[in-house]
């Protein structure tokens, strides 16, 4: 009876446990996880070239390098071959192998230490999906997954999901990506040497990292081959053929073949869609331009070097359609040293010169000058509040004196430019280039102030690229387009209005003659074809640009360093050019571009090139210029040309007449008043000086005429009120000014202006 009584208790006890495993393996039946919960859809984007040429596999925002095939274009060879390495009786069991755990412990048993494991390929992705601690309570999370993903999921699923997960060496996961990165051949068109020498890298990757250690992995897959004869997959003589077959295998780097910067940017402007499998993504560049381009930037670098110049980027877009067709962040992508990562299409820098054209354009649009229009290049000042006075200055610290706008524009010169922004008004030119898409100009006007036409603000080369496009376009904008099919393509164009400006501007950029005084007829911006083209140069010689368009593409380069430091005396001319030079001429090398429309509208004039009015006698040179209609009559009747007192200092270090017709009394100006100390009568003298070097002067102070012809004299000081005329042939000039005693002797001789009108 208490026997009876006891097997009663025991066999409850058996039946209790046997309950509660029944409980628990059928427990993952009631949470099983599908294959569309473990879905990868950070997966690594596949690119092409507009004519199907691979440019190359991107990592997925995580890094890793991930690309999703299904089973069935999978190499038999690779399935067989990691089968065998790591699972060799996956289809013949279920989530766990019984019979291996059984062998692993025996195993451990005898030989105090673990042998050999008996982790299924369920197990293993159960670990991929949840990583745990190597302990039991992990060991026991891993199982639980693993049941939990057999009981969802069929065992093609389950080895599918695997090995689309495989870590192949650094940040490479996945048959596909592998086999692309190593081998640039999909999974597909694995051999079996390729296979098997894939399928034993997921062992440890690290430690059989093909690049790193590839005696070691010939010795892994050594050992898969033998696992593939064992199961009946090969012979042994197949195997050992194999092991000797010689496999190369790529650099990782060389998963991308080329434009890595502009695969990383549209990556990361695609990663909230999910592209179709490996299908890959039709992008607009060319691949061929691409690499020419890449070259390109590398030989101007080279050549640079001795000017401490080590980084470039380039941009080419089809004017017709936006498309980009090159993108160059900077010489080498790879070379970490030199901070090849830097995207220097993107990059924030100072644009020097280069929103100077829109400058005009808009004064020229608002009416507020004309294409005659004569401009001050002369020493300017502007205040600014809470700092020092603002002096603008050109490249070579010289000034022209008048200008016509085309010069002012073609020559890039500083002081016309800042003058017509003043003109416009920083508010108004800020608006036109948010306008043109410079999105990164988001600060007020009054950070900006009128040194923004010169490049005070921080732009991208892409921004730049865009606006010329519309340039290029007579105002009609586009968006920048990366695939081929972009519905943005057909979006509705905007219009910067109006047409016949934007064209004269193209007229401007495209005169080599306009632009010969500061780069010469024959310079590098030259080319044998019509090309419109503006330079720009940072502070410090930090950044150098060239950004110039023909009637079918634009081309935007950017020459400079990277980590700020300044390159030697290297100007836009310089540095960028000769990269847009070379790229433009390989663009056109077999069909030349269309001329460039003729402003519409307008009429074309002689004028002096010197006082952009209607040639006179007198006049040393004779050039074409446009004009509005409704400006003819002014045109037919304004022959006179006199400069206004802001010319006064810059005419008074002329070496030459500037105008022959006019005469000008550059010092003393009208309205000084000078004091003249006590004890320094007879020693203070006021220098009487005219612009230029009339071959005959007659001066003359309060009717008086003085015995002296030259143009520049010194007359000794006297208190009163001075006229002060000089008369050459039939022109004169007269001014007027004081001289009083002054009350207190000044520590140094001379004399002081105490008020000067001029």
């Amino acid at each position: 009876m208490r026997l009876s009584r006891r097997l009663i208790r025991k066999s409850k006890f058996f039946l209790a446990v046997v309950f509660v495993c029944v409980v628990v393996r059928l427990l993952p039946y009631f949470a099983p996880i599908h294959t569309a919960d473990i879905a990868q859809n950070q997966l690594a984007l596949e690119f092409s070239d507009r004519n199907g040429l691979p440019l190359g596999t991107i990592l997925t925002r995580d890094q890793e390098h991930t690309a999703v095939v299904p089973l069935n274009q999978v190499s038999p060879q690779f399935i067989n071959a990691i089968i065998a390495a790591e699972d060799s009786s996956f289809y013949h069991h279920g989530a766990l192998d019984m019979k291996a755990i059984i062998r692993a412990i025996n195993q451990a048993i005898h030989a105090k230490q673990i042998v050999s494991g008996a982790s299924t390929i369920t197990m293993q992705l159960a670990r991929m999906l949840e990583p745990s601690t190597r302990n039991f309570s992990g060991k026991l999370q891993e199982i639980w997954l693993a049941w939990r993903l057999a009981a969802g999921m069929n065992k093609n699923e389950i080895l599918a999901a695997y090995i689309n997960r495989l870590p192949m060496g650094g940040n490479i996961y996945g048959v596909e990506a592998a086999s692309r990165t190593y081998f640039l051949t999909p999974a597909s068109e694995l051999n079996l040497a390729q296979a098997s020498l894939l399928a034993a890298i997921p062992n440890n990757p690290t430690y059989f990292d093909p690049l790193q250690h590839w005696d070691r992995l010939k010795q892994r897959q050594k050992y898969v081959l033998n696992r593939m004869v064992q199961d009946g997959y090969i012979t042994q003589q197949i195997a050992d053929k194999t092991q000797t077959e010689k496999v190369v295998f790529q650099s990782r780097q060389r998963g991308i073949i080329a434009a890595p910067h502009f695969l990383f940017w549209l990556a990361n402007q695609l990663s909230n869609t999910q592209p179709q499998e490996t299908s890959p993504i039709f992008t607009t560049i060319d691949r061929p331009l691409q690499q020419f381009v890449e070259a390109q930037a590398q030989q101007v670098i080279s050549n640079l070097a001795a000017n401490n110049v080590h980084d470039a980027a380039a941009l080419v877009i089809n004017n017709h359609t936006g498309e980009v067709l090159a993108y160059v962040g900077s010489p080498d992508y790879f070379n970490e040293a030199k901070l090849g990562r830097n995207d220097g299409v993107q990059a924030l820098r100072q644009p020097g010169s280069t929103l100077k054209p829109f400058v005009y354009e808009l004064a020229l649009e608002k009416k507020l000058i004309r294409p005659n229009t004569i401009l001050a290049d002369v020493p300017a000042h502007y205040a600014i509040p809470g700092a020092k006075l603002y002096s603008p200055t050109d490249y070579t610290q010289r000034f022209l004196g008048p200008v016509r706008v085309r010069i002012a524009l073609a020559n890039s010169l500083n002081v016309p430019a800042v003058r017509v922004l003043e003109k416009i008004g920083v508010p108004n030119f800020l608006e036109r280039l948010h306008e043109l898409g410079f999105t990164h100009l988001n600060q007020t006007p009054e950070y900006y102030g009128l040194g923004l036409t010169l490049g005070s603000g921080e732009v991208t080369l892409w921004e730049l690229a865009q606006a010329y496009v519309t340039m290029a376009r007579q105002g009609q904008s586009i968006p920048l387009v990366t695939t081929v099919n972009d519905s943005s393509i057909q979006n509705p164009k905007s219009k910067i209005e109006n047409s016949t400006v934007w064209q004269l501007i193209t007229d401007m950029l495209s005169d080599r003659y306009a632009r010969a005084t500061a780069f010469g007829v024959d310079s590098v911006l030259n080319l044998p074809f019509p090309a419109a083209v503006k330079t720009g140069t940072s502070s410090n010689f930090r950044d150098t640009w060239t950004v110039g368009f023909t009637s079918d593409y634009t081309v935007a380069t950017w020459v400079g360093n990277f980590n700020g430091e300044p390159m030697r005396q290297v100007s836009g001319v310089m540095g960028a050019a000769p990269l847009w030079n070379r790229i433009m001429l390989h663009l056109h090398e077999n069909q030349e571009p269309a001329a460039f429309t003729v402003p519409q509208g307008l009429i074309e004039l002689p004028i002096c090139a010197d006082s952009g009015l209607r040639p006179t006698a007198d006049c040393n040179s004779v050039v074409q210029e446009y004009f509005y209609p409704e400006d003819k009559i002014a045109y037919a009747t304004q022959d006179k040309f006199n400069l206004p007192p802001e010319y006064n200092d810059w005419l008074a270090k002329q070496q030459s007449n500037f105008v022959s017709s006019n005469l000008r009394i550059v010092s003393p100006q009208n309205g000084d008043l000078f004091l003249l100390y006590p004890g320094t009568e007879g020693q203070q003298k006021l220098e009487f000086k005219l612009a230029g070097n009339p071959s005959s002067v007659e001066w003359r102070l309060n009717g008086e005429k003085l015995d002296i012809q030259s143009t520049n004299l010194f007359w000794y000081l006297r208190p009163g009120n001075w006229n002060l005329e000089a008369r050459s042939a039939d022109t004169s000039d007269k001014v007027s000014f004081q001289v009083e005693l002054a009350k207190i002797r000044p520590t140094k001789r001379g004399f002081s202006v105490v008020n000067s009108q001029s």
